[in-house]
């Protein structure tokens, strides 16, 4: 086995090819687009370059046939936002072989300590951590546009490895519509709650319109670092710039419907992103956006084969936490659900295990827990202490104890 840096053209196209390849017989894997995975790697379309470095490798069997890839990367922000320097590894494929996998993981482990750092978390995204992010353990079926599916194996290579697990993410599901094609209500006290209150003094909302979308992402960056501030003490804020880009490229096909804001006295307190599900779509075009695709993927839009949503991010004002202002947002949701009928069910992923209030809310709302990812750290300076985040943020919010 011989593994070789990602540099020529042909190289790229392998690191792209091999999946589908591996996933061959899978009918539960969807290929990602292509020119998106590309784009993670390429510095003029990806933001996180400004402040981070990736690489990426192929190995192959003494045939030379590819038979594993993967990437590590630094984002020198989100790394001095650890106790210790951390980097990480992402897009690992890998055949049934631990020895393949083991070469894998060495690579890019040596790379990241000769680059300094102490620790390496993964499979995670080099950009925000909506997308491609952590490891698939149980919920093996097809994923939402963004959520990673893995071969199930992958789990004992990271675990035998010496990899152990940073934080779990769960994803909840929650059917809007039955087989008779009736709205499904929503939880009756919830639904009290969210009338309620949404009708008191202050209070308003509003949803996403991109005539406007400046002001609306500076809302989402004020909420979203308000919210995660709190939890760990080096937090890293948001990044408008990326946040910007990243609805640039999500413009196809958002629907301004399922972006939901709260505000009192116009002070933007709370904020729900939903996304159509894109998987439903580009599941019939194996990565390749050619202008037959982009066809097809306007009538697919237009004729509304997009039936599920999957919530990408969230986050409330720490002030306005518990009030029941979460509930607001679903009731304004909930309306859009009754009068867009074509859409069926509701996927709120991810929510991390660090999460209990989150958790307690989709819980509430009648959502079922149905898959768990996980995201994964090795400790490359094996003199330092692991800690799970959960514990990290203990330690934040009761100093001390």
């Amino acid at each position: 086995m011989q593994i070789f840096e990602v540099k020529e053209t042909t190289d790229k196209k392998e690191f792209i090819r091999f999946p589908k390849e591996l996933y061959r017989d899978d009918p539960d894997w969807i290929a990602p687009l292509d020119n998106e995975v590309e784009a993670v790697f390429d510095p003029s379309g990806n933001p996180t370059f400004i402040h981070g470095v990736a690489i990426r490798w192929i190995l192959k069997d003494s045939k030379q046939l590819t038979i594993g890839r993967i990437a590590a990367f630094i984002d020198h922000l989100r790394s001095k936002a650890n106790s210790q320097l951390t980097g990480g590894i992402g897009y690992f494929e890998v055949i049934d072989n631990k020895d393949a996998a083991f070469m894998l993981f060495d690579i890019a482990k040596n790379w990241l300590a000769s680059n300094g750092m102490e620790a390496m978390d993964g499979p995670i995204n080099f950009g925000e951590n909506n997308l491609n992010w952590g490891l698939l353990v149980d919920g093996f079926m097809q994923q939402g546009f963004g959520m990673p599916y893995n071969k199930r194996y992958y789990q004992h290579f990271f675990e035998d490895y010496g990899f152990k697990k940073y934080f779990e993410q769960y994803s909840y599901h929650k059917t809007v519509r039955g087989i008779d094609d009736k709205i499904v209500e929503f939880p009756v006290r919830m639904m009290k709650i969210a009338d309620w209150l949404s009708k008191r003094p202050g209070y308003s909302f509003r949803h996403f319109e991109f005539s406007d979308q400046n002001r609306y992402i500076n809302d989402i960056v004020e909420i979203y670092n308000s919210t995660w501030s709190v939890f760990k003490e080096d937090f890293t804020p948001l990044d408008p710039a990326f946040l910007a880009e990243s609805i640039r490229k999500t413009k196809a096909f958002i629907d301004e419907d399922l972006i939901w804001f709260a505000y009192y006295y116009d002070k933007p307190i709370a904020f729900f992103i939903l996304y159509p599900d894109l998987n439903q779509i580009i599941k019939h075009f194996n990565g390749r956006m050619h202008l037959w695709n982009k066809l097809r993927f306007i009538f697919f839009k237009l004729t509304h084969k997009m039936t599920r949503m999957r919530a990408v991010a969230g986050g409330v004002n720490p002030s306005y936490q518990n009030s029941g202002i979460e509930s607001t947002i679903f009731l304004q949701l909930y309306n859009v659900f009754r009068n867009k009928q074509w859409y069926k069910e509701l996927e709120l992923s991810w929510v991390g295990d660090f999460n209990p209030k989150m958790i307690a809310i989709y819980e509430a709302l009648g959502a079922s827990k149905v898959k768990t990812h996980v995201t994964y750290r090795f400790m490359i300076n094996s003199e330092l202490a692991f800690r799970m985040y959960k514990e990290e943020i203990s330690e934040r919010l009761h100093p001390g104890q």
